[in-house]
Protein backbone atom coordinates (compact mmCIF):
# COMPACT_ATOMS: atom_id res chain seq x y z
CA UNK A 1 0.00 0.00 0.00
CA UNK A 2 1.69 3.24 -0.87
CA UNK A 3 2.21 5.72 1.98
CA UNK A 4 -0.22 8.50 2.41
CA UNK A 5 1.86 12.05 2.77
CA UNK A 6 1.04 14.24 5.87
CA UNK A 7 0.11 17.52 4.77
CA UNK A 8 1.72 20.13 6.41
CA UNK A 9 0.86 23.70 6.80
CA UNK A 10 -3.00 24.14 5.38
CA UNK A 11 -4.51 27.08 5.54
CA UNK A 12 -3.69 29.03 8.95
CA UNK A 13 -1.76 25.54 10.65
CA UNK A 14 1.26 25.39 11.39
CA UNK A 15 2.56 21.40 12.15
CA UNK A 16 6.03 20.67 13.40
CA UNK A 17 8.02 18.35 10.56
CA UNK A 18 10.02 17.57 13.44
CA UNK A 19 6.99 15.88 15.38
CA UNK A 20 5.94 14.18 12.20
CA UNK A 21 9.30 12.90 11.08
CA UNK A 22 11.50 12.82 14.00
CA UNK A 23 15.10 14.72 14.45
CA UNK A 24 16.71 15.91 11.10
CA UNK A 25 19.93 13.76 10.98
CA UNK A 26 22.68 15.83 11.55
CA UNK A 27 20.67 17.32 14.53
CA UNK A 28 19.36 20.68 13.15
CA UNK A 29 16.16 21.84 13.41
CA UNK A 30 13.58 21.77 10.72
CA UNK A 31 11.92 24.89 10.52
CA UNK A 32 7.89 25.40 11.11
CA UNK A 33 5.61 26.76 8.45
CA UNK A 34 4.88 26.02 5.17
CA UNK A 35 4.18 29.91 4.43
CA UNK A 36 7.70 31.32 5.28
CA UNK A 37 10.46 31.29 2.72
CA UNK A 38 13.44 30.79 4.60
CA UNK A 39 15.25 27.79 4.29
CA UNK A 40 14.12 24.61 6.09
CA UNK A 41 17.05 24.24 8.26
CA UNK A 42 18.46 26.77 10.51
CA UNK A 43 21.41 26.27 12.34
CA UNK A 44 22.71 28.47 15.59
CA UNK A 45 24.09 31.25 13.61
CA UNK A 46 20.90 31.97 12.10
CA UNK A 47 18.58 31.88 15.01
CA UNK A 48 20.68 34.32 17.10
CA UNK A 49 20.81 37.00 14.14
CA UNK A 50 16.97 36.25 14.27
CA UNK A 51 17.28 36.58 17.99
CA UNK A 52 19.61 40.12 17.48
CA UNK A 53 16.51 41.06 14.83
CA UNK A 54 13.95 40.33 17.17
CA UNK A 55 15.75 42.35 20.07
CA UNK A 56 15.36 45.76 18.19
CA UNK A 57 13.63 48.18 20.53
CA UNK A 58 9.96 48.38 20.21
CA UNK A 59 7.76 51.31 17.71
CA UNK A 60 6.64 54.17 19.91
CA UNK A 61 2.91 53.81 21.05
CA UNK A 62 0.33 55.41 19.33
CA UNK A 63 -2.63 57.92 20.62
CA UNK A 64 -4.75 55.26 20.72
CA UNK A 65 -2.91 52.95 22.47
CA UNK A 66 -1.94 55.65 24.83
CA UNK A 67 -5.74 56.31 25.53
CA UNK A 68 -6.66 52.77 26.38
CA UNK A 69 -3.92 52.15 28.60
CA UNK A 70 -4.31 55.42 30.81
CA UNK A 71 -7.73 56.53 30.02
CA UNK A 72 -10.88 55.33 31.99
CA UNK A 73 -13.05 53.66 29.61
CA UNK A 74 -15.88 56.27 29.89
CA UNK A 75 -13.50 59.09 28.17
CA UNK A 76 -11.73 56.81 25.71
CA UNK A 77 -14.09 57.14 22.87
CA UNK A 78 -14.21 60.85 23.13
CA UNK A 79 -10.49 61.50 23.21
CA UNK A 80 -10.14 58.42 20.34
CA UNK A 81 -11.92 61.69 18.14
CA UNK A 82 -9.36 63.29 16.66
CA UNK A 83 -11.06 66.90 16.41
CA UNK A 84 -12.14 66.76 19.77
CA UNK A 85 -8.43 66.44 21.15
CA UNK A 86 -7.91 68.99 18.63
CA UNK A 87 -10.39 71.16 20.51
CA UNK A 88 -9.72 70.11 23.87
CA UNK A 89 -6.18 71.42 23.37
CA UNK A 90 -7.44 74.95 22.49
CA UNK A 91 -9.78 74.60 25.20
CA UNK A 92 -7.11 73.71 27.79
CA UNK A 93 -4.40 76.77 26.37
CA UNK A 94 -7.75 79.31 26.80
CA UNK A 95 -8.49 78.60 29.86
CA UNK A 96 -4.86 78.45 31.55
CA UNK A 97 -5.18 82.51 29.81
CA UNK A 98 -8.42 82.81 32.05
CA UNK A 99 -6.94 81.34 34.87
CA UNK A 100 -3.48 83.36 34.81
CA UNK A 101 -6.18 86.45 34.03
CA UNK A 102 -7.88 85.80 36.84
CA UNK A 103 -5.23 87.16 39.43
CA UNK A 104 -3.69 89.86 36.56
CA UNK A 105 -6.97 92.06 35.92
CA UNK A 106 -7.31 92.95 39.48
CA UNK A 107 -3.66 93.45 40.32
CA UNK A 108 -3.07 95.63 37.28
CA UNK A 109 -6.22 97.81 37.88
CA UNK A 110 -3.95 98.11 41.83
CA UNK A 111 -0.67 99.04 39.73
CA UNK A 112 -2.69 101.83 37.66
CA UNK A 113 -6.01 103.40 40.21
CA UNK A 114 -4.51 106.60 42.25
CA UNK A 115 -4.21 104.90 45.96
CA UNK A 116 -7.54 107.25 46.81
CA UNK A 117 -9.72 105.44 44.35
CA UNK A 118 -7.96 101.81 44.43
CA UNK A 119 -11.31 99.94 45.36
CA UNK A 120 -13.44 101.34 42.49
CA UNK A 121 -11.26 100.78 39.90
CA UNK A 122 -10.18 97.50 41.18
CA UNK A 123 -14.62 96.56 41.30
CA UNK A 124 -14.95 98.22 38.21
CA UNK A 125 -11.80 96.21 35.91
CA UNK A 126 -13.25 93.03 37.89
CA UNK A 127 -16.78 93.62 36.87
CA UNK A 128 -15.88 94.69 33.44
CA UNK A 129 -13.81 91.49 32.91
CA UNK A 130 -17.67 89.53 33.02
CA UNK A 131 -20.48 91.44 33.30
CA UNK A 132 -20.63 93.01 29.54
CA UNK A 133 -21.23 89.12 28.74
CA UNK A 134 -24.38 89.28 30.66
CA UNK A 135 -25.46 92.49 28.48
CA UNK A 136 -23.82 90.83 25.27
CA UNK A 137 -26.58 87.60 26.28
CA UNK A 138 -29.35 89.48 27.18
CA UNK A 139 -29.09 91.94 24.02
CA UNK A 140 -27.17 90.64 21.40
CA UNK A 141 -29.57 87.04 21.00
CA UNK A 142 -31.65 88.45 17.87
CA UNK A 143 -28.92 88.91 16.09
CA UNK A 144 -26.45 86.24 16.79
CA UNK A 145 -28.88 83.29 18.23
CA UNK A 146 -28.85 82.27 14.46
CA UNK A 147 -25.16 82.75 14.21
CA UNK A 148 -23.37 78.77 14.00
CA UNK A 149 -21.19 77.41 17.56
CA UNK A 150 -18.27 77.58 15.36
CA UNK A 151 -18.51 81.25 13.58
CA UNK A 152 -19.27 82.40 17.27
CA UNK A 153 -16.49 80.63 19.34
CA UNK A 154 -14.05 82.19 16.23
CA UNK A 155 -15.33 85.68 16.92
CA UNK A 156 -15.35 85.45 20.94
CA UNK A 157 -11.88 84.17 20.59
CA UNK A 158 -11.16 87.09 18.35
CA UNK A 159 -12.06 90.07 20.30
CA UNK A 160 -10.79 88.54 23.36
CA UNK A 161 -7.63 88.35 21.69
CA UNK A 162 -7.58 91.16 19.93
CA UNK A 163 -8.63 93.91 23.01
CA UNK A 164 -6.91 91.88 25.62
CA UNK A 165 -3.69 92.34 23.52
CA UNK A 166 -3.94 95.88 23.27
CA UNK A 167 -4.05 96.44 27.30
CA UNK A 168 0.50 95.36 27.37
CA UNK A 169 0.72 97.52 24.03
CA UNK A 170 -1.20 100.56 25.67
CA UNK A 171 1.19 99.90 28.67
CA UNK A 172 4.04 99.36 26.68
CA UNK A 173 3.59 102.51 24.88
CA UNK A 174 2.91 104.77 28.41
CA UNK A 175 -0.82 105.39 27.53
CA UNK A 176 -2.85 102.81 29.55
CA UNK A 177 -4.93 104.70 31.87
CA UNK A 178 -7.57 103.23 34.07
CA UNK A 179 -10.53 104.22 32.23
CA UNK A 180 -9.03 102.85 28.88
CA UNK A 181 -8.14 99.35 30.58
CA UNK A 182 -11.73 99.00 31.60
CA UNK A 183 -13.08 99.97 28.58
CA UNK A 184 -10.51 97.41 26.74
CA UNK A 185 -11.97 94.78 29.19
CA UNK A 186 -15.64 95.61 28.85
CA UNK A 187 -15.23 95.47 25.15
CA UNK A 188 -13.36 91.87 25.02
CA UNK A 189 -15.83 90.28 27.34
CA UNK A 190 -18.90 91.58 25.51
CA UNK A 191 -19.38 87.96 23.63
CA UNK A 192 -17.82 85.82 25.98
CA UNK A 193 -21.46 84.46 27.08
CA UNK A 194 -21.73 83.56 23.39
CA UNK A 195 -18.51 82.14 22.98
CA UNK A 196 -19.22 79.76 25.84
CA UNK A 197 -22.54 78.65 24.52
CA UNK A 198 -20.88 77.73 20.81
CA UNK A 199 -18.12 75.49 22.63
CA UNK A 200 -20.71 73.47 23.65
CA UNK A 201 -23.25 73.52 21.16
CA UNK A 202 -20.08 72.62 18.84
CA UNK A 203 -19.74 69.47 21.21
CA UNK A 204 -23.33 68.78 20.96
CA UNK A 205 -22.68 68.64 17.23
CA UNK A 206 -19.81 66.69 16.95
CA UNK A 207 -20.11 64.26 18.92
CA UNK A 208 -22.92 61.45 19.77
CA UNK A 209 -25.14 61.95 22.28
CA UNK A 210 -23.50 58.70 24.71
CA UNK A 211 -20.16 60.42 24.59
CA UNK A 212 -21.39 64.25 25.47
CA UNK A 213 -21.66 64.15 29.38
CA UNK A 214 -17.82 62.48 29.10
CA UNK A 215 -17.16 65.85 26.70
CA UNK A 216 -18.54 68.15 29.47
CA UNK A 217 -16.97 66.57 32.07
CA UNK A 218 -13.28 66.57 30.07
CA UNK A 219 -13.89 70.25 28.88
CA UNK A 220 -15.52 71.92 32.63
CA UNK A 221 -12.77 70.36 34.48
CA UNK A 222 -10.11 72.75 32.83
CA UNK A 223 -11.60 75.19 34.12
CA UNK A 224 -10.72 73.43 37.58
CA UNK A 225 -7.50 73.08 36.55
CA UNK A 226 -7.05 76.79 35.08
CA UNK A 227 -8.11 77.86 38.63
CA UNK A 228 -4.96 75.99 39.92
CA UNK A 229 -1.89 76.32 37.76
CA UNK A 230 -3.03 79.46 36.24
CA UNK A 231 -2.69 81.66 39.52
CA UNK A 232 0.31 80.13 40.53
CA UNK A 233 2.10 80.83 37.17
CA UNK A 234 0.33 84.38 37.10
CA UNK A 235 1.24 85.39 40.83
CA UNK A 236 5.02 84.94 39.58
CA UNK A 237 5.20 86.89 36.25
CA UNK A 238 2.68 89.77 37.90
CA UNK A 239 5.62 89.95 40.76
CA UNK A 240 8.64 89.38 38.46
CA UNK A 241 7.58 90.48 35.25
CA UNK A 242 4.54 92.59 34.06
CA UNK A 243 0.85 91.71 35.24
CA UNK A 244 0.43 93.61 31.60
CA UNK A 245 2.38 90.57 30.31
CA UNK A 246 0.20 88.19 31.48
CA UNK A 247 -3.04 89.61 29.95
CA UNK A 248 -0.98 89.85 26.46
CA UNK A 249 -0.29 85.95 27.35
CA UNK A 250 -4.26 85.61 27.79
CA UNK A 251 -4.50 87.16 24.25
CA UNK A 252 -2.13 84.98 22.59
CA UNK A 253 -4.28 81.73 24.28
CA UNK A 254 -7.17 82.98 22.66
CA UNK A 255 -5.49 83.82 18.84
CA UNK A 256 -3.98 80.26 19.64
CA UNK A 257 -7.66 78.60 20.12
CA UNK A 258 -9.35 81.06 17.11
CA UNK A 259 -6.33 79.70 14.74
CA UNK A 260 -7.14 76.18 15.63
CA UNK A 261 -11.18 76.34 15.40
CA UNK A 262 -10.74 78.02 11.66
CA UNK A 263 -8.69 75.37 10.64
CA UNK A 264 -10.20 72.58 11.84
CA UNK A 265 -13.24 71.33 9.65
CA UNK A 266 -16.13 71.28 12.00
CA UNK A 267 -19.94 70.98 11.44
CA UNK A 268 -22.31 74.08 10.79
CA UNK A 269 -24.47 74.36 14.28
CA UNK A 270 -28.03 75.44 14.35
CA UNK A 271 -29.48 78.24 16.71
CA UNK A 272 -27.24 78.64 19.78
CA UNK A 273 -27.87 81.00 22.60
CA UNK A 274 -26.59 81.02 26.04
CA UNK A 275 -30.11 81.39 27.65
CA UNK A 276 -33.46 79.90 26.02
CA UNK A 277 -35.52 83.24 26.24
CA UNK A 278 -38.90 81.56 26.04
CA UNK A 279 -38.00 78.72 27.90
CA UNK A 280 -36.75 81.31 30.89
CA UNK A 281 -39.55 82.89 31.03
CA UNK A 282 -41.94 79.70 31.07
CA UNK A 283 -39.46 78.49 33.76
CA UNK A 284 -39.92 81.57 35.69
CA UNK A 285 -43.52 81.20 36.17
CA UNK A 286 -43.26 77.96 37.17
CA UNK A 287 -40.75 78.46 39.50
CA UNK A 288 -43.07 81.14 41.28
CA UNK A 289 -45.44 78.97 41.41
CA UNK A 290 -43.21 76.40 43.63
CA UNK A 291 -42.33 77.82 46.85
CA UNK A 292 -39.47 75.29 47.48
CA UNK A 293 -37.73 76.08 44.03
CA UNK A 294 -38.41 79.59 44.60
CA UNK A 295 -36.75 79.60 47.23
CA UNK A 296 -33.45 77.90 46.14
CA UNK A 297 -32.92 80.10 43.05
CA UNK A 298 -33.24 83.23 45.68
CA UNK A 299 -30.18 81.41 47.99
CA UNK A 300 -28.29 80.48 44.93
CA UNK A 301 -28.41 84.43 43.63
CA UNK A 302 -27.60 85.67 46.84
CA UNK A 303 -25.03 83.47 47.80
CA UNK A 304 -23.41 84.32 44.40
CA UNK A 305 -23.67 87.96 45.39
CA UNK A 306 -22.24 88.09 48.29
CA UNK A 307 -19.06 85.94 46.56
CA UNK A 308 -18.85 88.94 44.25
CA UNK A 309 -16.89 91.59 46.40
CA UNK A 310 -14.75 88.63 47.66
CA UNK A 311 -12.60 88.99 44.35
CA UNK A 312 -12.15 92.90 44.51
CA UNK A 313 -11.22 92.85 48.17
CA UNK A 314 -8.93 89.70 48.01
CA UNK A 315 -6.37 91.27 45.63
CA UNK A 316 -6.35 94.78 47.85
CA UNK A 317 -6.16 93.28 51.25
CA UNK A 318 -2.75 91.05 50.17
CA UNK A 319 -1.38 94.93 48.70
CA UNK A 320 -3.08 97.61 51.35
CA UNK A 321 -3.51 95.41 54.58
CA UNK A 322 -0.63 92.48 54.07
CA UNK A 323 1.72 94.68 51.76
CA UNK A 324 2.65 91.33 50.27
CA UNK A 325 3.66 90.37 46.83
CA UNK A 326 1.80 89.06 43.39
CA UNK A 327 3.00 85.77 44.75
CA UNK A 328 0.52 85.95 47.72
CA UNK A 329 -2.74 86.54 45.82
CA UNK A 330 -1.85 83.73 43.11
CA UNK A 331 -1.22 81.26 46.41
CA UNK A 332 -4.50 81.95 47.96
CA UNK A 333 -6.48 81.43 44.20
CA UNK A 334 -4.27 78.30 43.78
CA UNK A 335 -5.30 76.95 46.92
CA UNK A 336 -8.94 77.92 46.43
CA UNK A 337 -8.93 75.92 43.24
CA UNK A 338 -7.04 72.99 44.72
CA UNK A 339 -9.88 72.84 47.13
CA UNK A 340 -12.69 73.29 45.04
CA UNK A 341 -11.73 70.18 42.95
CA UNK A 342 -11.60 68.27 46.02
CA UNK A 343 -14.99 69.59 46.78
CA UNK A 344 -16.18 68.83 43.52
CA UNK A 345 -14.49 65.15 43.12
CA UNK A 346 -16.21 64.68 46.72
CA UNK A 347 -19.99 65.22 45.64
CA UNK A 348 -20.33 61.62 45.26
CA UNK A 349 -20.26 61.25 48.59
CA UNK A 350 -22.42 63.97 49.68
CA UNK A 351 -25.05 62.93 47.73
CA UNK A 352 -26.16 60.49 50.03
CA UNK A 353 -26.67 63.26 52.47
CA UNK A 354 -30.13 65.05 52.36
CA UNK A 355 -29.26 67.75 50.08
CA UNK A 356 -31.18 70.60 51.52
CA UNK A 357 -29.25 71.08 54.84
CA UNK A 358 -26.21 69.91 52.82
CA UNK A 359 -26.64 73.21 50.82
CA UNK A 360 -27.65 75.40 53.07
CA UNK A 361 -24.76 73.98 55.34
CA UNK A 362 -22.36 75.04 52.13
CA UNK A 363 -23.51 78.62 52.04
CA UNK A 364 -23.11 79.10 55.80
CA UNK A 365 -19.65 77.21 56.18
CA UNK A 366 -18.32 79.44 53.64
CA UNK A 367 -19.49 82.29 55.38
CA UNK A 368 -17.76 81.06 58.12
CA UNK A 369 -14.48 81.16 56.15
CA UNK A 370 -14.24 84.34 55.10
CA UNK A 371 -15.15 85.90 59.20
CA UNK A 372 -11.22 85.15 59.68
CA UNK A 373 -10.21 87.37 57.16
CA UNK A 374 -12.06 90.72 58.94
CA UNK A 375 -10.59 88.99 62.51
CA UNK A 376 -7.31 90.21 61.13
CA UNK A 377 -6.04 86.41 61.78
CA UNK A 378 -2.69 85.61 60.76
CA UNK A 379 -2.13 85.38 56.87
CA UNK A 380 -1.50 81.13 57.65
CA UNK A 381 -4.83 81.15 59.17
CA UNK A 382 -6.78 82.84 56.14
CA UNK A 383 -4.44 80.83 53.41
CA UNK A 384 -5.95 77.46 55.48
CA UNK A 385 -9.47 79.29 55.66
CA UNK A 386 -9.34 80.33 52.33
CA UNK A 387 -8.47 76.37 50.71
CA UNK A 388 -10.91 74.83 52.71
CA UNK A 389 -13.16 77.48 51.71
CA UNK A 390 -12.66 76.06 47.85
CA UNK A 391 -13.53 72.59 49.03
CA UNK A 392 -16.75 73.81 50.88
CA UNK A 393 -17.87 76.36 47.46
CA UNK A 394 -16.88 74.01 44.93
CA UNK A 395 -19.88 71.28 45.17
CA UNK A 396 -22.22 73.95 45.35
CA UNK A 397 -23.50 74.32 41.71
CA UNK A 398 -23.58 70.82 41.33
CA UNK A 399 -25.64 70.60 44.74
CA UNK A 400 -28.24 72.81 43.61
CA UNK A 401 -28.49 71.95 39.75
CA UNK A 402 -29.27 68.14 41.44
CA UNK A 403 -31.58 69.87 44.06
CA UNK A 404 -33.90 71.73 40.87
CA UNK A 405 -33.60 68.83 39.34
CA UNK A 406 -35.24 66.32 42.35
CA UNK A 407 -37.75 69.04 42.66
CA UNK A 408 -38.50 69.70 39.47
CA UNK A 409 -41.07 68.22 37.34
CA UNK A 410 -39.43 66.20 34.47
CA UNK A 411 -41.53 67.84 31.92
CA UNK A 412 -40.59 71.18 33.23
CA UNK A 413 -37.09 71.11 34.04
CA UNK A 414 -35.21 71.89 31.15
CA UNK A 415 -37.48 75.25 31.25
CA UNK A 416 -36.49 75.32 34.87
CA UNK A 417 -32.57 75.13 33.96
CA UNK A 418 -32.71 77.71 32.03
CA UNK A 419 -34.81 80.38 33.99
CA UNK A 420 -31.92 78.96 36.49
CA UNK A 421 -29.28 80.53 34.19
CA UNK A 422 -31.05 83.76 33.37
CA UNK A 423 -31.76 84.73 36.56
CA UNK A 424 -27.95 83.90 38.34
CA UNK A 425 -26.17 85.32 34.94
CA UNK A 426 -25.98 88.57 36.65
CA UNK A 427 -25.80 87.56 40.48
CA UNK A 428 -21.91 87.65 40.57
CA UNK A 429 -20.99 90.50 38.22
CA UNK A 430 -23.36 92.29 40.31
CA UNK A 431 -21.61 91.52 43.74
CA UNK A 432 -18.41 92.05 41.49
CA UNK A 433 -19.14 95.87 41.02
CA UNK A 434 -20.50 96.59 44.68
CA UNK A 435 -17.12 95.39 46.15
CA UNK A 436 -15.74 98.52 44.81
CA UNK A 437 -17.46 101.01 46.51
CA UNK A 438 -17.98 98.68 49.97
CA UNK A 439 -13.65 98.46 49.65
CA UNK A 440 -13.18 101.74 49.25
CA UNK A 441 -15.79 102.71 52.01
CA UNK A 442 -15.05 99.49 54.68
CA UNK A 443 -11.80 98.30 53.40
CA UNK A 444 -10.49 95.28 51.84
CA UNK A 445 -10.54 93.18 55.23
CA UNK A 446 -14.14 94.48 56.53
CA UNK A 447 -14.81 94.02 53.34
CA UNK A 448 -14.26 90.20 53.20
CA UNK A 449 -15.73 89.72 56.76
CA UNK A 450 -18.87 91.52 56.25
CA UNK A 451 -19.10 89.50 53.19
CA UNK A 452 -18.10 86.33 55.43
CA UNK A 453 -21.22 87.59 58.11
CA UNK A 454 -23.38 88.31 55.46
CA UNK A 455 -23.40 85.14 54.13
CA UNK A 456 -23.50 83.05 57.24
CA UNK A 457 -26.75 85.35 58.35
CA UNK A 458 -27.99 84.15 54.75
CA UNK A 459 -27.22 80.38 55.99
CA UNK A 460 -28.78 81.06 59.09
CA UNK A 461 -32.23 82.95 57.43
CA UNK A 462 -32.31 79.97 55.00
CA UNK A 463 -31.75 77.12 57.78
CA UNK A 464 -34.87 79.05 60.01
CA UNK A 465 -37.28 78.76 56.60
CA UNK A 466 -36.31 75.42 55.76
CA UNK A 467 -37.02 74.06 59.35
CA UNK A 468 -40.35 76.20 59.57
CA UNK A 469 -41.47 74.70 56.01
CA UNK A 470 -40.79 70.99 57.11
CA UNK A 471 -42.26 72.27 60.87
CA UNK A 472 -45.76 72.55 58.23
CA UNK A 473 -45.16 70.21 56.17
CA UNK A 474 -45.32 67.46 59.09
CA UNK A 475 -48.34 68.89 61.09
CA UNK A 476 -50.42 68.66 57.67
CA UNK A 477 -49.17 65.22 57.58
CA UNK A 478 -50.87 64.73 60.81
CA UNK A 479 -53.45 65.83 60.49
CA UNK A 480 -53.81 64.11 57.03
CA UNK A 481 -53.44 60.81 59.36
CA UNK A 482 -55.93 61.95 62.16
CA UNK A 483 -58.53 62.80 59.30
CA UNK A 484 -58.14 59.58 57.88
CA UNK A 485 -58.20 57.70 60.82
Amino acid sequence: MRAVRPRVGCGNTCVSLSALFGPAPDGRAYHRGTHDHRPLFTDDRSQSHQESRSAAPPAPPSVTGVIRRFVPSTYRPVLAHRLFRRLILGFAVSCLGDGMSFVAVAWLAVELAPPAGAGLWVGGAVAAYTLPGVVGALVLGRRLRRVPARRLLIADSVVRGVFLGAVPLAWFAGVLSPSLYVVLLAVSSLLHAWGSAGKYTLLAELLPEEQRLAANTLVGSLDFAATIAGPALAGVLVTYASSALVLGLDALTYAFLAVLVARTRLPESGQVSPVDGAAARGGLALVRSRPELLGLLALTWFFNFLYGPVEVALPLHVTEDLHAPGTLLGLYWMLFGFGAVLGTLAVGALRRLPLWPVTVGIVTAWGLMLVPFGADAPTAVTVACFTLGGAIYGPFVALSVTLIQAKSPPQHLAAMLAARSAVLLTASPLGTALGGPLTTALGPRATLGGSGLATVALGALACVLLLVRRSNRSGIEKRALVSRG
